[in-house]
């Protein structure tokens, strides 16, 4: 079974939005707006619909400052990588379940 979410919806941000990055534990727009509780509460409902469904693993969209695993973007926009967990990836994985990306397909 495939459940598509996005945290960043769950946790009430719109579609499109501006782009965020992480920055010394939070989340901030290109705009420079804090966004950190709305990441924080997107994979909150994302964790918890995992629960309800009995998800042992997930799929997640590589560098994104929520689902990324293992790479995001830097705190710069420059488009520059580095070694860093998404806020969804980082609960998930807390939380015993397997997340991949859509690159290990």
């Amino acid at each position: 079974m495939l459940i598509p979410v996005c945290p960043e919806q769950l946790g009430g941000l719109p579609t499109p939005r501006p782009a965020a990055e992480q920055k010394d534990g939070r989340v901030i727009t290109k705009n420079g707006d804090d966004v950190t509780d709305n990441f924080k509460r997107g994979a909150q409902k994302v964790l918890e619909l995992a629960k309800i469904y009995g998800c042992k693993e997930t799929i997640l969209k590589q560098r994104s400052p929520s689902c990324g695993c293992g790479q995001v973007y830097d705190e710069t926009f420059s488009g520059t990588i580095v070694e860093a967990g998404g806020v969804t990836a980082k609960l998930l994985k807390e939380n015993g379940i397997s997340v991949k990306t859509e690159e290990d397909l």
